[in-house]
């Protein structure tokens, strides 16, 4: 038992239990902690107390210390101690001298306690440097311990100043399998893959690896797991860090991290540094006078470290951006990001292929993914991954154990317009309005060539909003679309007004969603397609950020805007008449599918063109007549 006691480590005593000691020792030694006067337990009392018991000669002692006065005096036999505060009194010590005192001879025993003053070097010592020691010694612990825990077996550690997370080549576990629907992209980054690892290859040729590659697309099409893939594929570490974190309040903090991280880079090389969002520090620098700020010199900083590094050593930087139009011109040229990456939302073939890397780690019952896909047209790879985890929460709260393809389709739905709201009341008059509707957009639909089939017909109200919608799917991909295409979709949206104003005679609030889409799309057909008669291929608007809203400006006179926007009206007049006359010419569908629906609450499409194929004759099913 000895020899294991004797064999343990002394203990060493808290650093922080030190520091608390040493700042009690501080304040005593400057005397923020005062002794009490006596041991005994001290009264208080006011002034005229103190000099009606002098008067009386009940005051034995008094001790005047620090602006307190501490007093003793008899009561009832015994010694009681009084403590009051300093008057300006010029005549105390005179009512002292001459005041009676139950002491043994008679007077009042008094005297005035004189403060010992600190050394100069003392109060320089207790005011200046402990106090500077003490935060110095936290501020040393505090960081010793937050590099302990950062780098103490987690997925990352920081690195340096540049606040980069490293990911070691064992760590990246993303490889190009994990990637679907982008193989273009796929096959311009295997290059660099293979120059990471046969970099002798290009060598001998004297060819160099392109320094930077600019991932651009929408949000949600992969570029930040496209970026981790290349490093899983070529085995490198992994350097990541988003554009905002090189902006700091202080000037030069940023320039700073730049060349740290491009240091920390050059020691890991072949490694890969991938700069998410890049644009917050790449933006088109101010022609104006006054922009040295924070963020134009972490940009110059960067333009030089892509200047400053061999190519050939292996260091690749990836960057990623949706508003690729607001970057700096010398950010572009070649020497820095030599190539452009695009990133764009799936096609048919790609989202099936994304929904099949997803479903992977999904337990599925014979999944119909063409369904899917052909219903999800326009989504990112993002969005169709959230539609595969809706769809297995929905089967989990269905109670099954795997997923089926109605829990996909009610996915997509519920990801476009929200989960269903079946304890929302709607009175039977609304309900049979938008039952109408709803019929009024598949019918127009449905009698139109040039114009996707039904897929869906609902009015059960969703969390978006919407008391209802009409879903059309294509049943292939659709790249290019023609002037008829544009103005049936137009007529399609104007189905569901026509629909009130020729079978109820009135209309309500519910086209508001179709009235701004056919506003939409009118627009773009005269400003920006050049289908308007009229001003023929001439450009009247551009697009900014494509990928982050289409969001347009008008770059036209004032006078050729208000021309415009009656070229506009006569597009959506003329779609809106086309509707209103299929649907009166066909009431007899409209009334049948609208009873059906509003019984039903939802139907197929299959099930809405058995109605209309019972009501015409022929295998063009009443199409229109151009």
């Amino acid at each position: 038992m000895n020899q294991e006691k004797q064999s343990q480590p002394p203990r060493r005593m808290n650093p922080y239990v030190g520091l608390l000691l040493g700042l009690l020792i501080m304040l005593f030694l400057n005397g923020l902690i005062v002794p009490s006067f006596t041991g005994r337990q001290i009264k208080p009392a006011d002034y005229g107390t103190f000099i009606a018991k002098v008067d009386s000669g009940l005051v034995k002692n008094v001790v005047i210390e620090k602006g307190q006065i501490y007093f003793s005096a008899q009561e009832s036999g015994k010694e009681v101690d009084y403590q009051t505060g300093t008057i300006d009194d010029p005549e105390l010590v005179d009512r002292l001298l001459q005041a009676k005192s139950p002491n043994k001879d008679g007077k009042i025993v008094f005297n005035q306690v004189i403060p010992q003053e600190n050394s100069p070097l003392l109060n320089f010592v207790l005011t200046w440097v402990l106090p500077g020691l003490i935060f110095y010694l936290i501020w040393r612990q505090t960081g010793k311990a937050l590099q302990a825990r950062m780098g103490a077996g987690g997925n990352f550690m920081s690195f340096g100043k540049s606040g980069a997370k490293i990911y070691a080549d064992s760590d990246v576990k993303t490889t190009f399998a994990d990637v679907a629907g982008q193989d273009e992209a796929k096959d311009t980054l295997n290059e660099i893959v293979d120059f990471l690892h046969n970099p002798q290859k290009y060598a001998d040729i004297g060819a160099s690896l392109p320094k930077g590659a600019l991932l651009v697309g929408p949000p949600g099409t992969g570029k930040t797991l496209i970026a981790r893939a290349v490093a899983g594929e070529a085995k490198v570490p992994f350097f990541a860090i988003s554009g905002s974190e090189f902006v700091q309040m202080f000037v030069g903090m940023g320039a700073a991290k730049v060349r740290d991280l491009f240091q920390q880079a050059s020691e890991k090389a072949p490694c890969i540094i991938f700069i998410d969002e890049i644009d917050a520090i790449g933006k088109r620098r101010d022609t104006g006078l006054g922009g040295n700020d924070e963020r134009e010199q972490t940009l110059n900083q960067l333009l030089t470290e892509m200047d400053g590094f061999d190519g050939r050593k292996g260091v690749v930087i990836l960057a990623a951006t949706n508003r690729p139009e607001s970057l700096d011109k010398a950010l572009l040229r070649p020497g820095r990001f030599d190539r452009r990456i695009q990133m764009e939302l799936p096609d048919l073939e790609g989202r099936k292929a994304i929904l099949a890397v997803h479903l992977k780690h999904v337990k599925c019952d014979q999944v119909n993914t063409d369904v899917v896909a052909r219903a999800t047209a326009g989504s990112s790879g993002a969005e169709l991954a959230n539609i595969v985890n809706e769809a297995a929460l929905r089967a989990v709260r269905m109670g099954r154990d795997k997923v089926t393809t109605a829990d996909l389709e009610e996915s997509v739905e519920t990801v476009i317009a929200g989960a269903q709201k079946k304890g929302k009341v709607i009175s039977p008059s609304e309900k049979k309005t938008v039952s109408y509707h709803e019929i009024g957009h598949a019918l127009v639909a449905a009698l139109q060539s040039h114009s996707a089939p039904v897929h869906k017909i609902t009015i059960v109200p969703r969390t978006s909003g919407a008391l209802g919608y009409t879903m059309q799917v294509d049943k292939g991909e659709q790249v290019l679309m023609s002037r008829d295409d544009l103005f049936n979709r137009i007529a399609t949206l104007t189905g569901g007004r026509a629909a009130e104003e020729v079978v109820l005679g009135s209309i309500s609030t519910g086209a508001s969603n179709d009235i701004e889409q056919a506003t939409r799309l009118a627009r773009a057909m005269v400003t920006r397609y050049g289908m308007s008669q009229k001003y023929d291929m001439m450009e009247l608007e551009t697009v900014n950020n494509a990928y982050l809203g289409d969001d347009t400006s008008l770059t036209c006179s004032a006078e050729t805007a208000a021309d415009v926007d009656r070229e506009v009206l006569n597009i959506i007049k003329e779609a809106h008449q086309k509707a209103c006359q299929l649907i009166a010419g066909h009431l007899d569908i409209m009334h049948e599918a609208a009873a059906y629906l509003l019984d039903k609450e939802t139907i197929s499409g299959e099930e809405f063109m058995a109605i209309v194929d019972k009501h015409t004759t022929g295998d063009s099913k009443d199409k229109e007549q151009k």
